[in-house]
Formats: structure tokens, sequence, C-alpha cells
């Protein structure tokens, strides 16, 4: 028997009813057990309640679920694979904010069928979610990139390559190896092409899990949605920075001297850079800070920091002896005959200290 217009009309509010108060729930339990914020918390739980409270006084409860007919939804057949992987507790949230918008855009038009009133009703429960779930979504972001920064253990510092599809399938094949973090640093590229490369990497890094850093310019950074900015001594001051890229990017910030390191804390970055610690193939300094500089830092500072420097397989292990099982290369990757190896190998050697590290 062909389907009444009007039961089809509850199965629609029905099935979306479902989803919008399941997606709710999805952030109301992040934003509870994962952010700890009440705040928000308690608003996705308001907005749960009042979309209840709405359904129950405009819409005849027992018509949807006499209208229910899961074993007949041909809808529960239709399955994409992307729907049973969520990389990131960030997709799970992403994911959760599109549904809870597309399902209460269908209750607001199908209810206008049945009740106006609870039509707009509803719509002011969907601009309501549309800022909590941007909001939430945000916060996300934020936790996500200082999670992978705890986590980081090998930095990249890489240059535009020879083309786009060139350099972005660098990326891809250095992050499989185990590069967690890449900072394009590549002066001499006009801004338009750096922007232009900024935005392509930190989106493929982002896709493969990894982080993308844009070295010094903080307007480029922000404007190809890179994770962060790494800025130096010399360069625009901290309080400047987090203006430009705001509090949900990252700040690195390199340092030479413990006094500098300390300072940088102070000025609010999320990372250091330690270095120069040894004589490297990319630059030349007139001094160099040595080992000692990062048994300092490891013995003070509490925020992710960096060995930087000529660092490779042959003194590694004097950056693993002095405390520091996090270190950011150039040449020791770049110059390798073969830098999928190379990269491989660092990162093993670095797991392993950082594993003997929690272990004593």
């Amino acid at each position: 028997m062909p389907i009444l217009p009007r039961q089809a009309t509850y199965r629609i509010l029905d099935a979306s009813i479902n989803r919008a108060t399941e997606g709710l729930r999805t952030l109301e339990e992040y934003a509870r057990f994962v952010q700890d914020d009440a705040a928000a918390n308690a608003c996705f739980k308001s907005l749960r309640h009042d979309l209840t409270t709405a359904v129950g006084r405009g819409i005849d409860r027992q018509r949807l679920i006499e209208s229910r007919d899961t074993p007949g939804d041909v809808g529960t057949e239709i399955r994409e694979p992307t729907e049973y992987v969520r990389s990131s507790s960030q997709k799970v949230i992403a994911a959760a904010s599109a549904r809870i918008a597309q399902s209460l855009r269908v209750i607001e038009e199908y209810g206008k069928t049945i009740d106006g009133r609870f039509a707009a009703e509803v719509e002011q429960i969907r601009y309501r979610a549309y800022q909590a779930c941007a909001s939430l979504e945000l916060a996300a972001f934020t936790s996500e990139r200082t999670t992978q920064l705890a986590e980081a253990k090998l930095y990249l510092l890489i240059d535009g390559g020879e083309s786009e599809q060139e350099y972005t399938a660098s990326i891809e094949r250095l992050a499989k190896a185990g590069v967690d973090i890449f900072q394009l640093r590549d002066h001499s590229l006009d801004d338009r092409t750096l922007y232009l490369r900024a935005r392509v990497g930190a989106a493929v890094a982002r896709r493969l899990g990894r982080l993308f850093i844009v070295n010094d310019r903080a307007d480029i950074a922000v404007a190809a949605d890179a994770d962060g900015v790494h800025v130096g001594q010399d360069e625009l001051p901290a309080a400047a920075v987090r203006a430009i890229i705001g509090d949900r990017r990252l700040l690195g910030i390199s340092t030479h001297s413990i006094e500098q390191a300390k300072e940088a804390i102070d000025d609010g970055a999320d990372y250091i850079g330690c270095g120069p610690v040894f004589a490297g193939r990319t630059k030349q300094f007139d001094a160099y800070v040595g080992p000692a500089f990062l048994q300092q830092v490891a013995q003070s500072i509490s925020i992710p920091a960096f060995a930087i420097g000529g660092i490779d397989q042959s003194n590694l292990s004097e950056v693993m002896a002095a405390g520091c099982d996090r270190i950011a290369v150039t040449g020791a990757i770049r110059d390798a005959e073969h830098p999928v190896q190379a990269a491989e190998s660092l990162k093993q050697h670095l797991l392993c200290q950082s594993e003997a590290r929690e272990s004593t």
C-alpha cells in the first residue's frame, strides 16, 4: 500500500528528530568529558531539552512512533565508507555539527506543514545550535592541535618544492614516514606562491593528521588556515603575532638561551625551538648553544621544546643524552640519499628515547 503523504511527513520528522537529538548528545558528551566545559555542556543539554519540549508541544508523538519503519527504510542500506571512519575527535565534532544543522532544517521545513508555531520554535533552536556548534568545533580544533603538539617528536622544515605536485607528494611521503610537524620556510617564494603552498600544505597535513606551521608570516598562516606560525628573536614580538593569529593557532618561538626560553613561555609560546645546537647545512651562526642549553631546557621548561641546528644521525645521541627527545631538522632528511628512510630512523630513535625515559 502506498505511504500516505502525512505518514511520510511524520516518518521524515521522526528520523530527523532522532538524528538531531543524537547529534546534540554527541557534542554534549564531548563538552562534558573531553573539554570539561560546564557552560558548553549546559548549552547543548539545553538545546536538546528545548527541541524535545518543542516536539512534545507541536507534534503528536504517537503518530511519530506509528510512522517509524526502520526495517522498511531504504536509507539504512545506503552507506558511504567515510561514515565509518573518524580520524580524530575534531572529525567527530564536525560530523555531529553538520548532522544537527541539516536535521533541524528538515524538522523546521516539514514541521511547517503541521504547525507553523512549532516550525518557528525549531528555527530559533537551529540558530542557537549554529553558534554553539561553531564554538565547540573551534575549541576542538585548538584541543586537537595542542594534543598533536604534545605528542610530536619530529619536526621538519621544508621549502616550496619545484612544483606543487612534488611538494604535496613529499609531505605525504614524509608524514607517513613519521614527521609530525611541517614548517614551510622558503624566502625565495613571492607572497602569492608562499600563500598557495601554505594553503595546500596545511590541507594535506590536516588530512594526514599532522601539524603545519608557517615560518615568520603570521598573516599567511592565518590566510592559509595553517595550524600556526613560528617566529625568531628578530621577527614580530609574541604579542603582535597573537593579535594576528588569535588564541586557537600555535605560536612557536626560536630561543638561544634559557632566559629567552623562559621569556617565550611568559609571552605565551605554545612551543620553542632551541638552538642552534650544532653547525648545520642550512644556516651558519657565530655561536652554537650545544647540548648544555638542551639540558637547561629539559630541567626547567614545561612546554614542548625542539632542538634545532645541525642535528642528524651522527649527533642525535648527544641531543637525547641531554634530555631532549624532540628535534627539528632540515638537511638530515632533505639531503639524505633516502629521505623517507632517514625520517623513519630519526623518529624511531626519538620514540625509543621517549619510552625509555617514561619507564624510568
